[in-house]
C-alpha cells in the first residue's frame, strides 16, 4: 500500500551534521503530517519533529535550534537537517506519515519507515 524509505543515516563526529530524507510511495492521495521519531539505546521511541502539509512545524525541546524539518508535498518526502549533533542524538531515526489518505481505503492511516541508524561519536 504505502512504503516509507529513509536515507541519510550514518556515523558522524560530535558537532557534525547529517541530513535525513524519507520518501513515501504508493497509492497516496494526501499526507496530513510527516515527521521523525527516534529511539536511543535502551530508550523509548520519542518525537523529534513533525510538519503538517501546510508547513507548520513542531520540535522536541532537545532539538530546537539544531534540527530543521521540511517537506516536499509534490514528492511526498520529508527531510531532517541535523546540525550540532552530540552523542545523545545517537539512535535509530524513524520516519512517520500520519493521517495518510490511500486510494481505495475510506479512512486515513499511519505508516512507519524501517528506521535509519544515526551514530554520533564523541
Amino acid at each position: 500500500q504505502v512504503e516509507l524509505v529513509e536515507f541519510g543515516g550514518g556515523l558522524v563526529q560530535a558537532g557534525g551534521s547529517l541530513r535525513l530524507s524519507c520518501a513515501a510511495s504508493g497509492r497516496i492521495l494526501s499526507i496530513n503530517v510527516m515527521g521523525w521519531y527516534r529511539q536511543g539505546p535502551g530508550k523509548q521511541r520519542e518525537l523529534v519533529a513533525v510538519i503538517t502539509k501546510g508547513g507548520n512545524t513542531n520540535y522536541a525541546d532537545f532539538v530546537k535550534g539544531r534540527f530543521t524539518i521540511s517537506r516536499d508535498n509534490s514528492k511526498n518526502t520529508v527531510y531532517l537537517q541535523m546540525n550540532s549533533l552530540n552523542p545523545e542524538d545517537t539512535g535509530v531515526y524513524y520516519c512517520n506519515a500520519n493521517q495518510v489518505l490511500v486510494a481505495g481505503f475510506p479512512s486515513r492511516r499511519d505508516f512507519w519507515g524501517q528506521g535509519t541508524q544515526v551514530t554520533v561519536s564523541s
